[in-house]
């Protein structure tokens, strides 16, 4: 499959954690960097997501905010 996102970074699931709706993925990219994804139940059970599995987080936003 190709993609139009540049933005891809490998990895290994540290965790999932599950709650009611959605599942907040932990993902160790090297360098003592890790990154963190919330996404439905429903996706995370359809891609089998475990910790210890490789993936690759696709990054694909016109806008990141943050503030303090």
């Amino acid at each position: 499959m190709q993609l139009s996102a540049r933005n891809q970074l490998k990895g290994t699931i540290t965790a999932v954690d599950r709650g009611p709706i959605s599942a907040r993925v932990q993902i160790d990219i090297g360098g003592g960097n890790t990154l963190s994804s919330t996404i439905t139940c429903n996706a995370a059970e359809e891609l089998g997501l475990a910790v210890g599995d490789a993936v690759t987080a696709i990054i694909k936003s016109s806008d990141v905010i943050v503030g303090k």
